[in-house]
């Protein structure tokens, strides 16, 4: 059965951290889905203006659970977390996705959602530097790293750090045993 991971994004993601990561996993073979607040399309914020758009694949609400999925992909931006850590289903996917141990890759201003979800407590974790604060105040020990990992969590700090941040989450995904192995 194919790898599959779950992009939950919303309108606002930063482009190329949803874009390039999908990519780079398409192309070692991993399926994606996206998942958003809405149904239709999300728009993507590009560096200073609107960006391109991308389909929704479902809803939210139309996921019971993360069954199904290897991992679950959180870009960045500065929008697209702020309206997802409000969301109350955006953030109990998050915690499934924890509670069933597979992997959370969040890039730039998605460690947003950890801190909601109540992730952080004693992980060490990195972020785009503006919201290195607020990981603090959760109790994240930060870093100023390409790629950092902690358990289950991996966390980049900004789209320079793709190539790492998208590597490290095809290797975890590639290297999981399934659940029903």
């Amino acid at each position: 059965m194919a790898k599959r991971v779950m992009i939950l994004a919303t309108n606002g993601f930063e482009q190329s951290e949803l874009f390039d990561p999908k990519k780079s996993l398409e192309d070692a073979g991993i399926e994606t889905e996206v998942v958003s607040l809405e149904s239709g399309e999300i728009k993507a914020w590009d560096k200073d203006d609107w960006g391109k758009t991308i389909k929704v694949d479902k809803t939210v609400d139309d996921v019971a659970n993360c069954e199904g999925y290897d991992a679950l992909l959180l870009p960045g931006g500065q929008i697209n977390p702020d309206l997802l850590r409000v969301n109350d289903r955006a953030v109990a996917i998050v915690r499934e996705f924890n509670a069933a141990g597979k992997p959370i890759a969040a890039i730039c201003h998605a460690p947003w959602l950890l801190i909601e979800a109540d992730l952080v407590k004693g992980k060490t974790l990195t972020s785009y530097h503006s919201i290195r604060t607020d990981m603090k105040n959760a109790g994240a020990n930060v870093v100023d790293e390409q790629v950092a990992e902690d358990g289950n969590l991996i966390t980049s700090r900004n789209p320079d750090d793709i190539p790492a941040f998208s590597e490290r989450l095809i290797s975890r995904v590639l290297e999981r045993v399934p659940e029903n192995a």
